[in-house]
């Protein structure tokens, strides 16, 4: 897994990584493109939305929300990504900070109608997703959403089946969702399916 350094020297070639990826069809970015898409309309849907994103990158989705009329908030723990996001986003509120450690002081003080998490939380342990989620859910405004892009399996076979096809290139270090047995924990989740390695999970508050 990398670290906030391994972030840093990512961080310039990030977006052609992923659009390598995205249209080459191939794990683990197979949907990228239309899972940020699909996260855009839903906030659109509401005009001038409170959005916190966490692990932002370098604010490919962000700065479309900023540019239309979304508040923005956001958690990144690497300073490059910051450095990037706010040269496309200056007005929005931006934080240094690692969130396995949960979210910093200044945005545990505030509540969003949207909370998003696009290919981030799966450097969480399955136990710290629960944990995470049910505070990020406790930090929505009435009626709004926690919504989650990123590789994801309606089920343990079929993680493990993507996990054979990829071969080498699977990433043991990332734990994807398995949704049937997030489910567990949050029976209202929705979940819709992207591509063959990634989808949107939606939690309302």
């Amino acid at each position: 897994m990398l670290d906030n350094k391994g972030f840093d020297l990512w961080a310039d070639g990030y977006d052609k990584n992923v659009g390598i990826s995205d249209e080459e069809n191939t794990y683990p970015f197979a949907g990228y493109k239309d899972v940020l898409g699909t996260i855009y309309k839903i906030i659109m849907d509401k005009p001038n939305a409170v959005v916190l994103d966490i692990g932002f990158g370098t604010g490919t989705l962000t700065t479309k929300l900023y540019e239309n009329g979304c508040t923005i908030y956001g958690q990144d723990f690497s300073a490059r990504m910051i450095e990037l996001a706010s040269e496309k986003i200056p007005n929005a509120h931006l934080y240094q900070g690692d969130f396995t450690q949960g979210l910093v002081e200044p945005l545990l003080a505030q509540r969003y109608d949207f909370i998003v998490a696009t290919y981030s939380l799966h450097h969480l342990t399955d136990e710290q997703k629960v944990c995470f989620l049910r505070m990020l859910r406790d930090h929505l405004n009435p009626g709004g959403q926690v919504l989650i892009g990123d590789v994801a399996f309606e089920n343990r076979s079929q993680l493990e089946q993507c996990r054979k096809d990829t071969g080498d290139e699977w990433d043991d270090d990332e734990i994807y969702f398995v949704v049937d047995e997030l489910k567990k924990e949050f029976p209202s989740l929705i979940f819709t399916q992207i591509s063959y390695c990634a989808g949107i999970i939606s939690l309302v508050s």
